[in-house]
């Protein structure tokens, strides 16, 4: 094999992943490092990114955990130059961090019954958050006139729901900010998109969803199965690198079909089914 071959498709990429500490972040993380990236983990649970990153540097990656609270300014402000002065550049940022815990689901309800200050929460955190990270990351890609900007963003912020409206109003905005970044920046070789996830629990997940509602939702995705969260960074890594470099200023929706159908697909076959088994 070639000296090409070796190489991974984001060797010599400094990767920031947000929400890094578990879940989707982390794996996205970890596929990230395989892939060849530097790549710093950010969490507001700084243990937990230490344990990351520790992991990632085992396999032979380079991580840097890094505690932040992505609300704030100027801790955003300090862990870009925290990542810059460990490696050097930004090339990939992954907007991924994101309030939902069991204490947030139960809050974030209807509009009558929501709690104001889990309404504010959600936008601190899901969107004040990217819009900040981008901000001061955006400023060291244009330095070297390349860069990948991915906000994930969710099916709640495309279809009405029960609850978690905040949620869902904050996932909504980061698509147009995803567009508003690509449209701002795009001619100076930075590329933006949003990134549509359906449902892929993780280890951080099923505490938070009862296993009613897991299946609910498996039976309206159009795959046998929910996803996976290295399915999902799978097409971060997609995103992070130049197999997408005509792909900007839109959303990539991976989430089993589930956004694809009418809501009354699941009924109709079993009705079908049903009507079937009686001959008719």
């Amino acid at each position: 094999m070639n000296e090409q071959e070796h190489k991974g498709k984001l060797d010599g990429r400094v990767a920031i992943v947000t929400g890094a500490a578990g879940g989707l972040g982390a794996e996205a993380a970890r596929v990230l490092a395989a892939h060849g990236a530097r790549v710093a983990i950010v969490d507001i649970d700084g243990e937990g990114a230490r344990r990351v990153a520790a992991g990632i540097d085992a396999q032979g990656g380079q991580a840097l955990a890094l505690q932040c609270d992505i609300a704030s300014e100027a801790e955003v402000s300090a862990m870009v130059e925290a990542v810059v002065a460990r490696f050097g550049r930004v090339d990939v940022l992954h907007n991924n961090a994101a309030v939902l815990n069991v204490e947030q689901r139960r809050r974030d309800r209807d509009v009558v019954n929501m709690d104001v200050e889990a309404w504010d929460r959600a936008m601190a955190v899901n969107l004040r958050g990217a819009m900040l990270c981008s901000k001061y990351a955006i400023r060291e890609m244009l330095k070297h006139g390349r860069g990948s900007v991915i906000f994930v963003t969710s099916g709640l912020g495309a279809q009405g729901d029960l609850s978690l409206t905040a949620y869902a109003a904050s996932k909504a905005a980061l698509a147009m900010l995803a567009r508003s970044v690509a449209a701002q920046y795009g001619k100076q070789g930075i590329r933006s998109n949003a990134l549509q996830i359906g449902l892929a629990p993780a280890e951080n997940a099923h505490e938070s969803m009862p296993a009613p509602l897991l299946e609910i939702l498996r039976e309206n995705h159009l795959t046998p199965e929910l996803g996976t969260p290295r399915q999902i960074a799978d097409v971060v890594a997609f995103l992070a690198s130049d197999e997408s470099a005509f792909v900007t200023g839109t959303t990539l929706v991976a989430d089993g079909g589930f956004g694809s159908h009418t809501p009354s697909l699941v009924a109709m076959k079993a009705l079908f089914a049903q009507t079937g088994a009686k001959g008719m």
